[in-house]
């Protein structure tokens, strides 16, 4: 006891409790958290380009599209980062969770079987887009964004600065390389189903590091790996390509002999039947009879920009056509599973804009009818510097026809724009609706090439040329 001044006595101060040691945190090489953050980086913006690419057969490539997909998937991306800079402990388990729901997600959410069945049970066609974005590509990109923060509390430098920059370093560059091998190497010699295949079997391979026993994570991997060959090898999937998704099945129409489609991107791309000689699909056979019967067309030289089921040159041997499609693997396909022998034509793998732009060759014919889904012609092929490109690669006396899809009165603004575009360009041109009872009708513009036509001048009660025009008409 001690005392005090006045002789009261303190019990003495109990000892300050000695604080127990932290559990050690897991740790991990550095190499082994520079490939973790490599291969979020490789996987996550992998995912981006696989959902872009499953959104062309139903709603098209147009930047309304991309643009706000993209739009989400950095949403989801930032708010991933935020997430992943919360936590304070099990740093490593935490991403052990998020690679194992991602993976799943990947693997069955951007399987093609997958994305088909939501489009086609899911109406309207911007619902099942939310969908899509919503429950598969946005949850894939904040579970994968939270590992840069999460894996920056185990690497080992001398400030944050350094952590921060060399996982951001790994990370960016997987991304890079990942947008580059997917879309120009693995999409374009295997297919979308094996890009998704890798997305989803990447972060698995790592899994074993981050579990806490080798076993378990092996298992689940495993695991994960059976339900990505089983929802992207052993679910029947549609050919794809890396620009289209193509199929051919039998249809039933009246005076028909077992006709067959050409389905391009979930869109009837072409029609032929076993009649003799065969039928076709009416706007290939109103094409056919314009550039045969009406301007008695032979061994002329015709460009097709669009190749479809190469029906319009299909057995006709009066004149030299040349296809130009963005997919090369196209004719090959349409050759094995639709013609069932040779293309007649010259085909060229390519982009048509860059095509007309470039061709020093000129052709008395340019039909154009190139559509990336449903009734969507790329944008980048309806300005009015496209029209008067393939004015440039057309002869004097040339002609242009167009196949449209629109609605049947021309009403719409899109129908009204796109046709006066044209006209800007070549002047008045021929405008023929093949389908006048549809909702959708294809619609085929006739316009010559050759010097500009005045623009017009209306007939009224008190300026009335109309009889002195008239006797000026050759």
């Amino acid at each position: 006891m001690t005392q005090t001044p006045r002789g009261d006595a303190v019990p003495a101060a109990p000892a300050a409790p000695v604080p127990a040691a932290a559990p050690a945190m897991p740790t991990l090489a550095t190499p082994v958290l520079y490939a973790l953050v490599f291969v979020e980086g490789y996987v996550s913006l992998g995912s981006e380009i696989v959902a872009l690419r499953r959104l062309v057969p139903h709603l098209g490539s147009s930047i309304t599209i991309t643009a706000p997909t993209i739009g989400f998937f950095l949403l989801a991306l930032a708010l991933g980062y935020q997430a992943g800079g919360r936590p304070s402990d099990d740093y490593l388990g935490r991403v052990r969770r998020n690679f194992l729901i991602a993976a799943a997600l990947i693997a069955a959410g951007l399987a093609g079987p997958t994305v088909d069945a939501l489009f086609a049970h899911v109406q309207p066609a911007p619902v099942a887009y939310l969908l899509f974005v919503g429950l598969v590509l946005c949850p894939v990109a904040w579970l994968l964004g939270q590992t840069v923060p999460l894996l920056t509390n185990l690497l080992r430098h001398e400030h944050v600065g350094a952590r921060s920059g060399a996982a951001l370093y790994w990370s960016t560059l997987g991304s890079f390389l990942g947008s580059l091998s997917l879309s120009l190497l693995v999409m374009q010699w295997l297919g979308v189903y094996a890009a998704v295949l890798i997305c989803a079997l990447l972060p698995l391979c790592l899994l074993p590091w981050l579990a806490g026993s080798r076993l378990r994570g092996g298992a689940a991997a495993a695991g994960l790996a059976a339900l990505a060959l089983g929802f992207n090898l052993v679910l029947p999937q549609q050919v794809e390509t890396a620009y289209a998704t193509y199929r051919v099945a039998p249809v039933a129409l009246p005076g028909m002999q077992d006709p067959k489609v050409f389905w391009i991107n979930n869109s009837a791309a072409s029609l032929i039947d076993d009649s003799k000689p065969p039928r076709y699909t009416r706007y290939i056979e109103r094409l056919r009879t314009i550039l045969l019967m009406d301007l008695a067309y032979f061994e002329r030289d015709i460009l097709v920009l669009g190749a479809g089921g190469f029906t319009l040159s299909h057995r006709e041997e009066s004149n030299r056509y040349t296809y130009v499609d963005i997919d090369p693997e196209v004719k090959a396909l349409a050759e094995r599973d639709f013609l069932g022998e040779p293309v007649r034509g010259r085909f060229i793998a390519g982009d048509a804009r860059r095509y007309v732009a470039d061709s020093s060759e000129r052709y008395d014919a340019v039909v154009v009818d190139a559509y990336s889904a449903l009734t969507n012609i790329p944008t980048h092929l309806v300005t009015r510097e496209f029209w008067r490109d393939t004015r440039r690669v057309l002869k004097e006396d040339g002609v242009l026809l167009v196949n449209l899809i629109l609605d049947p009165r021309l009403s719409t603004p899109y129908a009204r724009n796109l046709i006066a575009t044209i006209q800007a360009e070549y002047g008045p041109c021929g405008v023929e609706v093949l389908f006048r009872n549809l909702p959708q009708s294809n619609v085929l513009l006739q316009c010559f090439a050759g010097p500009p036509v005045a623009p017009p001048q209306l007939y009224t009660d008190e300026v009335n040329r109309a009889d002195l025009d008239h006797l000026r008409e050759p």
